[in-house]
């Protein structure tokens, strides 16, 4: 029970607005980066303008140019920076929605002053809205959707809209991986085809000695049919005639010399 107790405890400053704790907009928020991208691809607190204290609450890591540092020199990212909405109350939609958008403006002036500063981050940034009720009322309001990208380049999602804008960033990674591995097997197959070019010079050299052997060896034939038939118009002695020369020969000979 006491465990029951602490975990209830637990979700009531979840779902209150504590922010040691984070508001439910923010849990939210990480769950869906959580489940749509990989750790590296997106980061917590992150300063997305250099030298400055504040911090967005999350920021998507897109690919950077490489630094005057050469070819070795590690590309700086460029960060896409998400903010939640604090509250996610439809009932005060309802009873005050003008109020609502003056929040969701002052919302947006604060993200396009703090956390957006191009080349270091995108030239916009999200507006998370954690409930797609809230996110439908503030797409109601007329032209605030459009006065949020015109004055401040923020773009307001919800959990659907996140999910998919989270997919089509990570179909761009996966595409960006295959990019750079396709230029890596590129390399392979360059050094695959010096070394194939020594492999062909290596196969003519060893065709060429084995062409000189075969004519050697033809040469050799040559000569042998050349001396059989020669060695066929010799006559054949008789056999005692042959033994007695053959004979002779040998019994000049010592018998260790045999």
């Amino acid at each position: 029970m006491q465990t029951l107790a602490a975990g209830v405890g637990d979700l009531k400053k979840v779902l209150t607005n504590v922010k040691t704790r984070g508001t439910w907009g923010e849990v939210q928020l990480e769950a869906l980066l959580e489940q749509m991208l990989t750790a590296d691809q997106y980061a917590k607190n992150v300063a997305t303008v250099p030298k400055s204290a504040d911090r967005v609450e999350f920021a998507i890591r897109l690919p950077g140019r490489v630094e005057a540092g050469g070819a070795g020199s590690a590309a700086a990212p460029v960060w896409l920076p998400i903010d939640a909405q604090e509250r996610a109350d439809p009932l005060a939609v309802e009873e005050a929605s003008r109020a609502l958008e003056a929040r969701i403006r002052a919302e947006a002036r604060t993200i396009a002053e703090k956390y957006v500063s191009p080349p270091h981050t995108t030239d916009f940034a999200l507006l998370f809205l954690p409930t797609e009720g809230l996110y439908a009322e503030v797409l109601r309001r007329p032209g605030l959707s459009d006065l949020l990208q015109r004055d401040y380049r923020v773009t307001i999602a919800g959990p659907t809209t996140l999910t998919a804008l989270l997919n089509s960033l990570q179909m761009g990674f996966r595409t960006l991986a295959i990019e750079r591995r396709s230029s890596e097997v590129w390399q392979v197959l360059g050094a695959v085809k010096t070394e194939f070019g020594k492999f062909g010079d290596v196969l003519a050299k060893t065709k060429a000695q084995l062409e000189t052997v075969t004519r050697s060896i033809e040469a050799a034939e040559t000569r042998t049919r050349v001396m059989s038939r020669k060695l066929r118009d010799v006559e054949a002695l008789p056999g005692e005639e042959a033994n007695g020369l053959i004979g002779g020969a040998l019994s000049g000979i010592e018998p260790d010399e045999q």
